[in-house]
């Protein structure tokens, strides 16, 4: 079976031969174990395209580290020349200026490069989309005020940023070899949400219900990134029809009991410590965990195996290589 196909059939929630999976590192730690990751896991044939050119030097660690999820990140827009008002806290009466970022013909490129040399599946990443790109401009704290002290001006915030987002996500929703697109917002601290349910009901939603209809309306999957304890809206992410749910972190959420009240509306990706497990126990700690968070979430199918954060250079080489090796073992590769 390809690599696409389990994904497919993961985020249907059908059972497959082996459980796809989908392991990233961040900044620091690809700075650090890369040209390790490099020797360890490229080879063969892949080494080959490599040296051709057909796949990044990230394309091609990641796939021999056997992810079966390629993720490109895409053209995108940001706050440019913000005025000093925003750092204020009181709200500010302007909406901020805007500035395109990225190319399409390299865009273009990496997935056309991906979908012809491997048989992976497709993530378009847009971290940052929503939520987070309002407290990008107000600070945390201010936007975070705005939520409940001038709902007005983080409305008109919220739905200024909703619409550039849908302008770009129409430029990019219908190039093919695009498989899902990834939109991420923190919405959660490790204890609660940050705002209340009924404030992320009547301000964040309807905002993320626009843009998932959209990808879904061009036959792609939704893919949502969102840290921290969120299981107070987790009805809500089902009935918007979120495909895919990532950290899904376990210090501060009962993935267990979110397995078994959603797991049949929506696929999980990540679920295995980054805080404790894997920089801190030991090589058998890592394997075994990785298998039961595995087994656990990849029942009657829905799971990609993956940290419930980016590994990070606190993760030893070794545990990050088990971490590696475990989920290849699951998806019966070599």
């Amino acid at each position: 079976m390809k690599r696409i196909e389990r994904v497919r059939k993961a985020i249907l929630h059908q059972e497959t031969d082996a459980i796809p999976s989908c392991i990233h590192l961040d900044g620091d730690a690809q700075k650090k174990y890369f040209d390790r990751l490099f020797e360890r896991y490229v080879k063969g044939d892949l080494l080959e395209k490599y040296q051709a050119g057909k796949l990044s030097r990230t394309h091609a660690i990641y796939y021999g580290m056997g992810n079966h999820v390629l993720t490109v990140k895409c053209p995108w827009w940001d706050w440019y020349d913000l005025p000093e008002s925003y750092q204020e806290f009181d709200a500010p009466d302007e909406l901020p200026k805007t500035i395109g970022r990225g190319s399409y013909e390299e865009f273009i490129k990496q997935i056309q490069s991906i979908k012809e040399h491997t048989d992976a599946y497709v993530l378009v990443t847009i971290w940052g989309s929503h939520f987070e790109k309002a407290y990008f401009a107000r600070g945390i704290e201010n936007f975070l005020a705005d939520l409940a002290g001038d709902p007005d001006f983080a409305k008109r915030l919220l739905d200024f940023i909703i619409h550039k987002n849908m302008v770009m996500l129409e430029n990019i929703v219908h190039i093919p070899g695009i498989d899902g697109i990834l939109l991420g917002s923190d919405w959660g601290s490790q204890k609660d949400l940050l705002m209340s349910p009924a404030i992320w009901r009547e301000l964040i939603r309807p905002g993320e219900e626009k843009e998932y209809q959209l990808i879904h309306d061009a036959g792609l999957d939704v893919w949502v990134h969102s840290c921290g304890d969120i299981q107070r809206i987790m009805p809500d992410l089902a009935e918007m029809g979120v495909d895919v749910l990532n950290p899904l972190q376990p210090e501060c959420m009962d993935i267990a009991a979110i397995k078994k009240n959603f797991g049949d509306k929506i696929a999980f990706w990540g679920g295995i410590s980054t805080q404790e497990i894997l920089p801190f126990g030991s090589l058998k700690q890592v394997e075994e965990e990785t298998r039961r968070v595995a087994e656990l979430l990849s029942s009657q199918g829905g799971y990609i195996t993956a940290p419930s954060q980016e590994i990070q250079k606190d993760v030893p080489f070794e545990n990050l290589c088990m971490l590696v090796d475990t989920a290849k073992e699951l998806a019966g590769i070599q």
